[in-house]
């Protein structure tokens, strides 16, 4: 491997990463506040979320204890609301009701394109086939991730991929996906740091979105085993991790022996 610059960036995924639900991974908080935050690196939050709105998520993150500043956290919301206004189209949003305040202004009235979430209430016959005589007629459809499952506190739950990847099939058509693991996404996330790929590095429990994600945008990546982790899933991506470790203390840990 070529040398690699002096590390300027970490980027850290949120659920499954530094907390699961309401419940922090330990360590967790200690780990950004007391060792990263100390550290003469820039941190962004990224999260392929849809389950709630920055706002609400930011709340959340503080009453677990997280020291982290809205300005921080990056999701997948805000990308695909940026390619909405890019597009100037008027979507059938399959989110969460929790997500709805990060698209407050966007019309959404005759809707001309449909934009995919996670939203478990919505995904039943009569809205997918709604959004599905829509792409037939020509409306774009936007995945704001494609995750194939996530980490409940009760077990892996399905994630909005195969919801996704059923609209696909039904209308022979691919999504433009917005979130992790996209390479506009990761780059997107490093603007406003006067960082380049080569000299950041992402920590996260998903090897593909995570991971591959980032190491194909040219970052370093380390997957944790805490959240959505499996065994051997750092075999499931080419090149392997960078790095794998046991939780996000520990990758905490490796960066400020290791990368600075």
């Amino acid at each position: 491997m070529a040398a690699r610059r002096a590390l300027k960036a970490v980027l850290v995924d949120l659920s499954g990463t530094l907390h699961i639900e309401d419940s922090a991974v330990p360590g967790a908080q200690e780990a950004l506040k007391r060792q990263l935050r100390s550290a003469p690196v820039t941190i962004r939050f990224v999260t392929n979320t849809t389950k709630e709105c920055k706002r609400d998520l930011l709340e959340r993150l503080t009453k677990l204890g997280f020291d982290i500043a809205e300005n921080e956290i990056f999701t997948s919301l805000t990308a695909a609301r940026n390619l909405l206004e890019q597009r100037q189209v008027r979507p059938l949003l399959l989110v969460d009701d929790k997500a709805l305040p990060d698209f407050t202004g966007i019309a959404t009235d005759d809707p001309n394109a449909v934009v995919v979430g996670l939203a478990p209430e919505r995904f039943h016959y009569e809205m997918m086939n709604r959004a599905f005589r829509l792409i037939l007629d020509g409306a774009p459809l936007i995945a704001i991730h494609k995750a194939r499952y996530f980490k409940k506190k009760d077990g892996l739950a399905l994630g909005p991929g195969p919801f996704v990847a059923g609209l696909e099939y039904a209308t022979d058509t691919k999504a433009t996906v917005v979130g992790k693991p996209e390479r506009t996404f990761f780059l997107e996330a490093l603007r406003g740091t006067d960082c380049a790929p080569e000299e950041a590095v992402m920590i996260g429990d998903d090897c593909r979105d995570d991971v591959g994600g980032a190491q194909n945008a040219g970052m370093r990546g380390i997957l944790v085993r805490t959240g959505k982790y499996r065994p051997a899933d750092e075999d499931k991506i080419n090149p392997a991790p960078y790095l794998t470790c046991e939780n996000f203390p520990e990758a905490v840990e490796h960066i400020l022996e290791h990368l600075l």
